[in-house]
């Protein structure tokens, strides 16, 4: 089930009619249809990257930017798709590189505390006007900002995207138990932060 979160929820739009995978993937890769498949699937598919791409990084205007990089990369290298991945995973996959490139170069730039990593990222959310969360949500992300990376990810694909374990896996190439594993350890971590911190 959806758990709305307004600090950094995405609205409830309904998704474009008429969409249909396998109709996209042959005007991929048909010259004359390229451009405008590429148009839909953009369409398609950029509000959930961007919600995606945005509970990693927190900014607005980062997101934004990792979002733009994301199709870049995907329509650079749209001629070695060739449909054996579902389009959503093959994207999920080139944001999630993008974001985790993204985060390793802000965590070498910035002279934040070493014992205390995740106060840059917070500071970023804190002063980022785009946010709209209350004390509540701002300290979910708080304790979003405690995990390691991986169990952030699969947090955030699950509790906020509804993933199923299998889609998750497909698109991080990790197995469903460790993701089970993975996703329990980060809603125990989650609620002892919530508890410390109330």
């Amino acid at each position: 089930m959806h758990r709305p979160i307004k600090g950094l929820d995405a609205p409830n739009t309904p998704r474009m009619k008429a969409y249909d995978e396998n109709t996209i993937l042959e005007q991929l890769h048909d010259p004359q249809t390229q451009r405008t498949a590429f148009e839909t699937i953009v369409n398609q598919y950029s509000e959930q990257l961007y919600w995606q791409i945005r509970r990693m990084v927190l900014s607005h205007d980062d997101a934004n930017d990792l979002l733009q990089n994301t199709f870049i990369k995907a329509w650079t290298h749209i001629d070695y798709f060739r449909g054996d991945a579902k389009i959503a995973t093959w994207l999920y996959r080139i944001a999630l590189n993008e974001c985790l490139t993204f985060l390793s170069k802000q965590q070498n730039n910035q002279s934040v505390p070493l014992d205390d990593p995740e106060a840059g990222m917070v500071n970023k959310l804190e002063s980022d006007p785009f946010f709209n969360g209350d004390e509540t949500q701002m300290l979910l992300q708080k304790a979003l900002m405690t995990l390691p990376e991986k169990q952030r990810l699969v947090f955030n694909m699950k509790y906020f995207q509804d993933l199923k374990y299998e889609e998750i896996s497909e698109i991080l190439g990790t197995s469903v138990g460790a993701l089970k594993a993975t996703y329990h350890y980060a809603v125990k971590k989650i609620e002892l932060f919530l508890k410390n911190s109330l």
